[in-house]
């Protein structure tokens, strides 16, 4: 199933023309509203920044993860607080970051996670179960895409005990949480004597806040038996729909109407451009508003896979170590 098939279904060159404007007015909003891009360009000598092509990426610096988390949040942003509708503190493994939101940018995000969950198979009769702390402006984002797809939302929280208790009451198909939450959710059953398998859960989605794909894939499908899909989610990003997998679970969709991706070679600024080798995922936000993201640096593995997709999507797919397992 395709959500947005004029979007998804694009071909390459309407495309490509489409993401070229939205460079060229993501590079002048950044430069013209964020304190932080005009001290970063002007420090490098890039005063005056002409983007032609879409290849004038090249031009551009990159922006590590380490600058976000040591830089005030509203350096970034580019927009006064009024016009912010939503606020995310997040705190992980790579660190405190804040998260700044428009209007607009809530509307592209679940937009983002209605076309992902649809790719997934998820539809209006479904029962999805949504495990994880709801302060949590990812978890928000997906569960208004349920909603927008008609489906049947049940908050689980972080409590064990609330888990087991809904799970007797209510009987969800599917399961969206991070692969930590689903295997302490696995244990406590098995502790008071039940299997995960026993219930009617048959497909899962595993929100991976530091790598694309998560080593526990495997594992957790072997414990579940069911099709698991990943979700990239970075606490920098923001959001939890720039890659989606289809149901033929090869690679990974990349949402290139909000992104603009680059493969480029590990430690070094050269692109790859051999399909068959690795490199580094570097992302350009293509319609953020409040805090713009030009050129980060991903950190993940990745190599561009040129095979057509059977699910008829022309996004650019991805593929990691672990794709290929």
């Amino acid at each position: 199933m395709i959500a947005n098939a004029g979007v998804e279904q694009m071909d390459r060159d309407t495309r490509e023309k489409l993401q070229l404007k939205s460079l060229q007015k993501v590079v002048e909003w950044a430069l013209s509203k964020s304190l932080f891009y005009q001290r970063k360009f002007e420090s490098l000598g890039l005063t005056d920044i002409t983007i032609d092509s879409l290849a004038d990426v090249e031009k551009l610096p990159f922006l590590k993860s380490g600058e976000l988390h040591q830089i005030d949040s509203l350096d970034i942003l580019t927009l006064p607080l009024s016009s912010i509708l939503r606020f995310n503190y997040m705190q992980e493994t790579s660190g405190e970051l804040t998260c700044l939101y428009t209007n607009g940018d809530i509307a592209h995000n679940v937009e983002m996670m209605t076309r992902a969950l649809v790719a997934a198979g998820v539809t209006g009769a479904n029962v999805v179960g949504l495990q994880g702390d709801m302060s949590d402006s990812r978890l928000l984002d997906i569960q208004y895409a349920l909603e927008f797809v008609g489906a049947t939302v049940v908050p689980l929280g972080t409590d064990y005990r609330h888990w087991l208790r809904i799970m007797e009451i209510v009987g969800m198909d599917t399961l969206i949480s991070t692969p930590q939450l689903i295997m302490q959710l696995t244990i406590q059953l098995q502790a008071t004597g039940k299997n995960i398998i026993d219930y009617p859960i048959s497909r899962i989605f595993c929100i991976n806040t530091v790598n694309i794909q998560n080593p526990l894939q495997q594992h957790i499908q072997d414990r579940t038996k069911s099709k698991v899909y990943n979700l990239y989610a970075p606490p920098e990003i923001g959001c939890a729909g720039m890659l989606f997998q289809c149901e033929e679970r090869m690679g990974q969709h990349i949402q290139e109407d909000f992104f603009y991706p680059e493969i480029i070679e590990f430690n070094s600024s050269r692109p790859v451009r051999d399909s068959t080798s690795m490199g580094e995922l570097v992302i350009t936000t293509l319609k953020a508003e409040a805090m713009p993201l030009i050129r980060y640096r991903t950190g993940q593995a990745v190599s561009r896979m040129t095979d057509v997709c059977q699910c008829g999507r022309t996004f650019m797919r991805i593929g990691t170590p672990f794709s290929f397992i």
